[in-house]
């Protein structure tokens, strides 16, 4: 036993719950992979406004991350993932049910793959920019919340084996059996996969309620008392800002980032377009990503071991530019699916490895601060990716064909991403990885 009574030996019983709320709300989250951005094409084709949904996914983590921290650190962090959830269940289920009144009005996915004139439908446009952007103010409580959870259910030295095998399962649910799953159930109705989405986030809130609540350090509760939210997110900011690794570690991760929403910003009209997928072929696309996600997860903290920590940052952003490169001649569907496996490996072996490294560096009554500003760094950036992305389609499309527009954002995220790695291998060292886990850096 550890001294704060966690088993140094087993993951436990309240790893499992969050292991299987976090299953059943990614396999929502897949079924949404599938569902929104068909419905968005839908109701536009229009590739700025495409674009834009994606920004007002994001742009939650721009604007709200960093108080979302002081909140994550001043309450019960088990209690924030069970409000997330609960809001999320309410707003998909609104979703359903006006998409359930629009349905007969609606563009069948027969209709848009045999290239349907769709006009832009103002009210479902707009219902899909406010729910999107209300889902995500509640992601950003909910991750925040969940990634400085896990410290508190699971021993500092079994987090690699933890995140790893959480991650993992994720893909399996997020990306290869939530998309299938989300284009059977859009075949059957525009309205059914929004309906499966809210269950799932109200099984993935009960599970969480499962698990007891942790006790709250006489520190935590201080900071609760005595301190106004500015000098807490200040604290936690200059924390971040302080430490020589995972400053630019933030910096680096948000450029990152924002090259993987540019060239994913308009990816359901790349698909539809130019790949000519139908509703199930854009759902096996992103099983792709699924395989080499779970392989990633399982297989990250053998991989740090083998070839060092700052070796396996290094091909994230190496081979993630060169698939994203590559994805832009891509002429089929399956093409881009090995792709995509490719880059999810090199994603989640990243993440593994920069997740459990903040949270067993970070102190705990810190970590809900520091995480969200870290976060703020490398998930703000996101919405202006989104944003770019669409603005490259317009612009391309202005002096060359529609299908080459639609590649453009692959060739121009390829090749900065690639021109990113020149910056950031000298920063990402294993040996500064390690002093860092030590304490001694």
């Amino acid at each position: 036993m550890s001294a704060n009574g966690l088993p140094t030996d087993r993951l436990g019983g309240n790893y499992f719950k969050l292991f299987g709320a976090s299953t059943i709300s990614n396999l929502g989250d897949g079924i949404g992979i599938i569902a929104y951005p068909w419905l968005a094409s839908a109701v536009t084709r229009n590739p700025l406004l495409i674009a834009l949904v994606a920004v007002v996914q994001r742009l939650p983590w721009l604007l709200f991350s960093l108080p979302a921290g002081v909140i994550t650190d001043r309450y019960d962090r088990r209690t924030l993932m069970v409000i997330a959830n609960s809001i999320r269940a309410v707003l998909t289920l609104g979703v359903a049910l006006i998409v359930l009144g629009k349905q007969g009005v609606l563009p069948s996915p027969d209709d848009i793959d045999a290239g349907a004139v769709i006009g832009t439908d103002g009210f479902l446009y707009g219902m899909v920019l406010v729910a999107t952007m209300l889902m995500g103010f509640a992601e950003v409580i909910y991750d925040n919340s969940a990634q400085t959870f896990m410290p508190a259910i699971v021993h500092k030295g079994n987090l690699e084996k933890a995140n790893g095998r959480l991650w993992s399962i994720e893909q399996v649910a997020n990306t290869f059996m939530g998309p299938p799953l989300g284009a059977l159930l859009l075949i059957v109705a525009f309205s059914v996969p929004f309906f499966v989405d809210a269950a799932t986030f109200v099984v993935s809130a009960a599970l969480i309620a499962l698990i007891p609540a942790t006790k709250r350090s006489a520190k935590q509760t201080d900071l609760v008392e005595r301190r106004p939210w500015q000098v807490e997110l200040k604290e936690g900011f200059s924390w971040l800002w302080s430490h020589d690794l995972l400053r630019p570690m933030a910096i680096i991760l948000g450029l990152l980032n924002m090259l993987g929403t540019l060239s994913g910003a308009t990816l359901v009209l790349f698909a539809q377009e130019v790949l000519r997928t139908e509703p199930y072929e854009f759902a096996l696309l992103e099983s792709g990503g699924a395989i080499g996600g779970i392989i990633g997860g399982w297989s990250a903290s053998r991989i740090a071991r083998k070839i060092g920590s700052g070796p396996s940052l290094y091909l994230t952003l190496l081979l993630g530019g060169l698939t994203t490169f590559l994805i832009g001649f891509a002429r089929n569907w399956i093409f881009v699916w090995a792709m995509f496996a490719i880059f999810m490996f090199f994603a989640v072996l990243w993440n593994v490895i920069t997740v459990s490294l903040r949270q067993s560096i970070i102190p705990n009554e810190l970590l809900g601060r520091v995480n969200s500003v870290y976060r703020f760094f490398a998930w703000g950036m996101m919405p202006i990716g989104a944003a770019l992305g669409g603005l490259t389609v317009v612009l391309t499309d202005a002096f060359a064909s529609r299908d080459i527009a639609l590649r453009m954002p692959f060739f121009v995220a390829g090749v900065l991403s690639v021109a990113l790695f020149f910056f950031a291998a000298p920063k990402l060292t294993t040996e500064r990885i390690e002093a860092a886990r030590t304490g001694s850096g």
